[in-house]
């Protein structure tokens, strides 16, 4: 049995309860009336339930979010080395090396889920260039320093690729509850909005591994 099939179930049972009450009262014949608080009787339970139901979902994503936060926090800490690296070997390679700073910094500056996960797209783009500009390098490439950030950097991919289903499954579950009904009206009226998932571009689907 689903979440709105059991809500209608509950609700029935809460109108029966009602009207056997309100006959006890003495008001055998009273039935609109009765209908009337059955039916606010109802409401109110679908409005309550719903809203818990959309404040546990959206916390849950937040929660997912939070282990994706960690870890990018963990790459941008690494990224000021890895450039610093790069810059000892091919410091002429200023505009890519710029393109990666930039977009540290514009995740680092990120306020939102949304800018963010495009902040993020966008650093894992210039790193990708960046990894491919070393494949010129040898000297580069074979720099312990290097290969140790490289390999940090492709562990904390890993994590986040881990996350970021577990994330999209949250926001899948929540977005669903403010689309479906009876959730999507309380979702309306208490200003509940769709997540977006984490997503990928498709140049940025397969990390290009640097090989020592």
């Amino acid at each position: 049995m689903n979440d709105i099939s059991r809500s209608l179930l509950y609700g029935f049972i809460s109108l029966i309860i009602f009207l056997i009450f309100t006959s006890n009262l003495g008001y055998p014949n009273n039935w609109i009336c009765s209908l009337i608080g059955a039916f606010i009787v109802i409401i109110a339970y679908l409005l309550f339930k719903g809203y818990n139901e959309l404040i546990n979902g959206r916390n849950s994503v937040d929660n997912s979010w939070a282990q994706i936060d960690v870890q990018l926090n963990r790459r941008m800490d690494l990224i000021p080395n890895l450039v610093e690296t790069v810059k000892g070997y091919a410091s002429h390679e200023k505009e890519t090396l710029n393109e990666v700073t930039e977009a540290r910094s514009g995740l680092k500056n990120a306020d939102t889920v949304k800018s963010a996960l495009n902040a993020n797209n966008k650093l894992t783009e210039t790193l990708n260039n960046l990894f491919m500009v070393a494949e010129n390098y040898p000297d580069l490439k074979a720099n312990t320093n290097f290969q140790d950030l490289q390999n940090q950097l492709n562990q904390i991919e890993g994590q986040i690729a881990n996350y970021r289903e577990n994330f999209n499954n949250k926001v899948l579950n929540y977005n669903n509850l403010c689309q479906q009904i009876p959730t999507n009206i309380v979702a309306l009226l208490f200003n509940f909005k769709p997540i977006n998932y984490f997503q990928i571009s498709d140049e940025d689907r397969i990390t290009p591994k640097i090989k020592f």
